[in-house]
């Protein structure tokens, strides 16, 4: 690859990618160096499905308000001096309606606590069932992945029922004047493309730039969430560069993060439509940068939005427990055989095993990969054993959980010579209750004739 350095040309738009998400910091001189470089805009994520369902069933945000309000306020204040936008998409975490009124409401305390006056936009992504079981029953939805078909009753079991828009309706907002864009669950891309596609930006270029920058510095060497990078996009490349000196983008890192968490190579897909990789070019600019070339963009046939929805499965009680002893560690199979067995006489007649479940998790055997993990050359020293029970009701739960326990902490083996016990809890009391626990009900794609129609924004003069 040849070395090269660009020197800036008109109608470039800059931007900052604060972090990689909204509470997990980043350092102020990287804030500071990142606003040297004439930002137009200010964006970051704050949200994402990794966590699991809970967080869109619960309506409580994975990230504290207090880590929130940490990286929200210099950023907040600095946006505002220098009169340019912040962008925040999947407000609150998972984007539902509590995320984004908790979101609004951090903003409003900064605003009073500074004597700030902007225009607000607010942009809901909450869905009414009917609107789903509509698309349903027209044959519009389909599974995104492994997530199966889809049926009425799992829609209206949903607790939180979020939409995840696309660019349209950042655009509407910026355009509207909005000096801040709380966005509800969006697409990555769609808080760092949406102001480029605005000012007339190639829409492939934009969006494979947001792709990579929605992460923050996750893309530099050494690699970091918690970091800041600068985006430049121009009318036939884009750069990325890393807001802070310690650390250096090179063609192998940036190219090997437009592959984030895609299972084509080649593409990866947004509302607006596929973005072909196929012909990119990457290449060294300056001593920290990477140049981007040769994206494109492949309208869809039909537009669709990814739907997420989560439902209440039941109550979850945890107990964490050591074993030691290679004659239990050995046998540990036919002990969780013996506990189930004995759990479900125990709770006959009263429950039947379809009204609770019980897990083993085996950590330093098997407990990541499950019956996937290679057969080990010895046995391990040590297990760390995961007890957990969920049912329609705590009660049910802890009582289950602490059948399990009870019944594990003695139960018989071939070849035991000792009654003291086969398990070594670290925590007194050693149940623990998890609480309510949810499941992703509806994680499909909806087809739409307007997906934009779908997300209203709304504008506060704070």
């Amino acid at each position: 690859m040849t070395r090269r350095d660009d020197d800036a040309r008109g109608g470039e738009v800059r931007f900052l990618s604060l972090c990689g998400m909204l509470g997990y910091g980043y350092p102020q001189a990287s804030l500071a160096r990142g606003l040297a470089a004439r930002p137009a805009f200010i964006g970051v994520d704050a949200g994402s499905t990794d966590p699991g369902p809970y967080y869109l069933g619960s309506g409580r945000s994975f990230v504290s308000a207090m880590q929130v309000e940490r990286d929200l306020e210099p950023a907040l204040c600095a946006a505002r001096r220098l009169g340019i936008p912040l962008v925040v998409g999947s407000a609150g975490g998972s984007g539902a309606r509590p995320h984004l009124e908790a979101t609004v409401e951090q903003v409003r305390k900064l605003a009073a606590r500074h004597e700030l006056h902007f225009r607000l936009a607010v942009i809901p992504a909450d869905l009414e069932p009917d609107t789903l079981l509509e698309a349903l029953r027209d044959g519009r939805v389909q599974p995104c992945g492994p997530a199966g078909e889809l049926t009425a009753e799992r829609v209206r079991a949903c607790t939180h029922l979020v939409g995840q828009m696309g660019t349209g309706p950042l655009v509407r907002a910026l355009d509207g004047g909005a000096d801040v864009v709380l966005a509800a669950r969006c697409c990555d891309t769609a808080i760092f493309a949406a102001l480029p596609i605005l000012r007339g930006c190639d829409p492939a270029l934009a969006l494979h730039l947001a792709k990579i920058a929605e992460c923050g510095a996750l893309c530099a060497r050494p690699a970091a969430a918690n970091d800041a990078l600068v985006g430049i996009l121009r009318h036939d490349h884009f750069v990325v560069e890393p807001a802070n000196p310690a650390r250096r983008c090179t063609p192998e890192s940036v190219a090997m993060h437009s592959l984030y968490e895609q299972p084509d190579p080649t593409c990866f897909h947004e509302p607006e439509g596929t973005v072909d990789l196929s012909a990119c070019t990457f290449e060294p600019c300056g001593e920290r940068g990477v140049r981007v070339a040769g994206t494109r963009l492949v309208p869809p046939e039909r537009p669709t939005i990814k739907v997420e929805g989560a439902a209440l499965r039941g109550y979850r009680a945890v107990a964490v427990a050591g074993v030691r002893d290679p004659a239990v560690i050995a046998h540990l199979d036919a002990i969780e055989h013996a506990v189930r067995a004995s759990v479900a006489d125990a709770l006959a007649p009263a429950a039947e095993p379809a009204e609770y479940s019980l897990r083993f998790l085996r950590y330093g055997l098997d407990g990541v990969l499950g019956h996937l993990e290679p057969a080990a050359a010895a046995p391990p020293t040590e297990v760390g054993l995961v007890l957990e029970a969920v049912a329609a009701t705590q009660e049910l739960a802890d009582t289950a959980l602490a059948l399990a326990r009870s019944t594990a902490l003695h139960q018989h083996f071939p070849g035991r010579k000792t009654t003291a016990g086969n398990l070594a809890f670290p925590f007194s009391p050693s149940d623990l209750r998890g609480g309510p626990v949810y499941e992703f009900a509806v994680y499909h794609l909806m087809a739409v004739a307007e997906p934009d129609a779908l997300f209203p924004v709304t504008f506060q003069e704070v």
